[in-house]
């Protein structure tokens, strides 16, 4: 039996219901590594026979955010409490004691007393309040522990119903009752409906349940929680408020809330067996979120946005020696912490474009009958391939190899290849692609480091019809010879691999890019400037050669290059803006961004409206955004100006929701204390989550060192910064070049305090070890992280251990890299900025 924290009075008895004798105790105990409660029984178990367990125990309503926890907040100038719920992934065991593990489901029936003038739920519908006190919940469908919710407050909320042929279902909204009252809620009401209905009509199974409840709660780790029919969520990611949300905001509640629905049916109604394979339940539900989203917001084209969101950003990591496979052994995942570290951008998003590696055109099908087949009961991996190969043959499939042959591949090892194309002579061949060229991978993997890769690929502007598999580690294709035209193979980033070509092709590529760039599909372009980045970090392409590839973004006017050059021109600022190139650097991408910027001012009429195009208004913010940055005049002027204005008039904000997170940022930065006082003072009164959200992390963008350090101190108090929001704040201060040193000694300075609070289950935990030590890049910061590892290596990182051992990776790569790179890079961007073409 698993128990952390409650407290047991007493096991009362244990015995079976076909015998009236209950089973002598002898004894019980706790092991603390494993949560183990072990009760040492005088007489042996008979294999399959039931047994009935009867324990009285209590607990702490805690503000520790896992487990059954108290949430507060300040409503119309009461304190006011949430008692609520986060048992997943192991945290049922400190509501009460029970097997916990995933495949062991069972059946709930939830009764809970509460105060008069509270409101409870939990996961099944309210069958009446039996007394003023309490309230008896219709029991659950059969489910894993981790699924289980229970919730007390005086919360109000917004519904509707969606009739079936078979069931009426109910959706609610529950939240702060202001928050409902100010409308914040009708948003996610609005798409529930339609998410819900697409995903029944896309897996051919009615939802399973007669409500669907979803919450806002003040203070929660994680993003949302697929609760079955209670599912729960930071505010800011129900809440919407159309004056002060941007649409990066709402784009967010729509897509979280795609994902959480998502899991109704994969995570919820089939469940994974163990949590060694997380991306069964969590890879998936990623991928069809933006099918979801993109129903309920058909003009958006969020599906479009899979590759910068997700696949850019898995790349980074599972380009990593100390990365990992999608699946691992189940003997391997054993302590909480594993547990906890299984939930990484890994998990999540490298299964995105695996589909695609099959057939996307029958994956419905197979998803239809997989879950069909697999309802209320828990699979492996091998499930997932043997109904694949089912589908496959339902449709006449045509595939080189079973669907176990390619896709085992992919998912038992770790990494992805980089393909090279050499267009002169059509030679293709495969390397497993790692950041560091110099580095060794230690981990034996039974394919080799290869893959069977499908590729879709254009030639002059022709895309080819055929999809080519290499299945070798070199091989020639004729076909894949250039005669005289480019070559651009990876057609909108279906497949989860990296293209290197000859340095004729990249040439041609480059032509092509600086005559007519709309060629060459948006995706693509975003595609070749990450490929080019990454590839010349690995030694595999020259660094100037990547920098040419921004070299054209002076015409380009779409968001999805855009945004891939400056997540990899981040990478420049971490590592030079501390150097001798910082300024030269400044001055080319002032050069290159002006021209965006003025773009923007006038579609916009001098910024007096809003671009149509979703990711045109993205691109906006990315605008002003780079322009303020590196120093364009008339943004920083435009930027302080709107910021006064508003510290004016404190009641009328009419900076856009759009561009608030920029603006509040920019003048932050330029300004000084009163600037970070207004915007403090209004952290402090914000009603809406999203628009304290923004705040929050504007106020780490101040270059007053001593404002920072007092931010800082605020995290140790959580009646200041919420403790769901401390490790992010530690991580937007070292963000900023200003306050880099400040996060990481203010880290170290109070590990103890920090390690206890965050160290066990949070995932924000290790996002926090990743940002303090994002710009180390020379041999005394490499030395400080090692002499931090080594003193706290008894005591152990909790949730961070993997990523310690990739900071500590990636700081080699760091100092490497600047000390090969740094004169060349410094000598183009010279070039560039005295108008010497290359």
């Amino acid at each position: 039996v698993k128990q952390k924290e409650s407290t047991i009075k007493d096991v009362l008895f244990f015995f079976s219901p076909d015998d009236a004798a209950a089973l002598i105790i002898e004894s019980t105990w706790l092991q603390p590594e494993t949560q183990y409660l072990v009760i040492n029984l005088k007489s042996k178990l008979r294999q399959g026979q039931k047994y009935q367990l009867y324990t009285e125990f209590t607990g702490e309503l805690a503000d520790d955010l896992s487990g059954f926890y108290r949430s507060e907040y300040e409503e119309d100038g009461l304190q006011k409490i949430v008692a609520t719920s986060q048992m997943h992934p192991t945290y049922a065991r400190k509501t009460f004691p029970c097997f916990d593990e995933p495949a062991l489901k069972a059946i709930f029936h939830i009764t809970l007393i509460h105060p008069p003038g509270t409101v409870a739920l939990s996961n099944g519908m309210e069958r009446g309040q039996l007394s003023w006190t309490k309230t008896k919940f219709e029991p659950t469908k059969n489910m894993s522990t981790y699924l289980l919710a229970i919730i007390v407050s005086d919360y109000t909320y917004i519904n509707t119903t969606q009739k079936d042929p078979q069931v009426i279902l109910c959706i609610r909204i529950w939240a702060r009752r202001k928050a409902i009252d100010l409308g914040q809620g009708n948003y996610a009401l609005n798409v529930t409906g339609p998410i819900l209905d697409f995903f029944q009509s896309y897996y051919n199974i009615a939802y399973p349940l007669t409500k669907s409840d979803q919450i806002a709660l003040p203070d929660f780790y994680y993003g949302a929680m697929e609760n079955w029919g209670l599912v729960t969520y930071r505010e800011t990611n129900l809440l919407y408020d159309p004056e002060t949300s941007s649409s990066r905001n709402k784009e967010k509640t729509a897509t979280i809330i795609a994902h959480e629905l998502a899991h109704m049916w994969f995570g919820n109604l089939v469940t994974l067996r163990w949590w060694n394979e997380v991306w069964l339940n969590e890879g998936f539900a990623s991928y069809v979120a933006y099918l979801g989203a993109d129903h309920a917001e058909p003009t958006w084209n969020v599906r479009d946005l899979i590759v910068l969101d997700e696949i850019h950003k898995v790349f980074a990591v599972d380009a990593l020696t100390s990365s990992h496979p999608l699946s691992s052994n189940e003997d391997s995942i054993v302590l909480p912490n594993q547990i906890s570290e299984q939930f990484d951008v890994i998990s999540y998003s490298k299964v995105q474009k695996l589909q695609h590696h099959t057939n996307f055109g029958f994956f419905s099908f197979f998803l239809q009958t997989y879950l069909n087949y697999f309802g209320y009961s828990n699979i492996v991996g091998n499930d997932l391939w043997h109904h694949l190969q089912m589908a496959v043959k339902e449709y006449n499939g045509s595939l080189p190899h079973s669907v176990d042959r390619i896709m085992s591949p992919w998912v038992l090892q770790m990494g992805f290849p980089v393909v090279t194309i050499n267009t002169a002579i059509g030679k293709v061949s495969q390397k497993h692609f790692l950041l560091d060229a110099d580095s060794n991978v230690t981990v034996k993997s039974p394919y080799n480091y290869e893959w069977l890769i499908p590729i879709r690929w254009i030639r002059g502007g022709t895309v080819q019809k055929d999809i080519w598999w290499l299945m070798e580690k070199e091989v020639i294709n004729l076909e894949m010879r250039s005669d005289g035209f480019w070559v651009l193979a990876n057609i909108n980033v279906t497949g989860y691999y990296r293209v290197n070509y000859d340095l004729g092709n990249w040439e041609r590529l480059f032509t092509q890019l600086n005559t007519n760039h709309k060629v060459i599909p948006v995706i693509n372009r975003a595609q070749l400037v990450d490929d080019a980045f990454s590839l010349a970090r690995a030694q595999l392409l020259s660094t100037s050669l990547a920098l040419r590839t921004t070299s054209y973004l002076s015409k380009e006017t779409e968001y999805m290059p855009w945004q891939s050059a400056l997540n990899n021109l981040d990478y420049y600022y971490l590592m030079l803006d501390r150097t001798d190139v910082y300024q030269p650097m400044q001055d080319y991408i002032r050069k290159q961004v002006t021209p965006l910027f003025l773009y923007f001012k006038n579609m916009t009429l001098d910024w007096s409206s809003v671009p149509v195009q979703h990711t045109d208004q993205y691109n906006q913010e990315n605008a002003i955004r780079m322009a303020c940055r590196s120093g364009v005049p008339e943004c920083n002027s435009l930027t302080t100006t709107w910021f006064k204005k508003w510290m004016e008039e404190p009641q009328q904000n009419m900076i856009h929701p759009n561009l608030r997170s920029v603006v509040y940022c920019s003048a932050i930065a330029a300004g000084d204390e009163a600037e970070w006082e207004f915007g403090w003072s209004q952290f402090k009164i914000a009603s809406v989550a999203n628009e304290a959200n923004k705040l929050m992390f504007a106020l780490a963008c101040t270059n007053n060192t001593e404002l920072l350090n007092r931010y800082l101190s605020y995290t140790l108090n959580s009646t200041i910064i919420r403790k769901q929001d401390a490790t992010s704040v530690i991580t937007s201060v070292a963000s900023n070049r200003a306050g880099q040193k400040l996060a990481w000694d203010f880290v170290r300075n109070h590990w103890e305090y920090m390690f206890t609070e965050y160290g066990v289950g949070s995932f924000s935990f290790a996002s926090m070890i990743t940002g303090v030590t994002a710009r180390f890049s020379t041999p005394a910061e490499l030395q400080e992280l090692k002499e931090f590892v080594e003193a706290h290596s008894a005591t152990g990182f909790g949730s961070a251990t993997l990523a310690v051992d990739q900071a500590l990776e990636r700081t080699r790569m760091n100092i490497k890299w600047l000390q090969t790179n740094k004169q060349e890079i410094l000598n183009w961007f010279n070039s560039q900025n005295g108008d010497q073409m290359q």
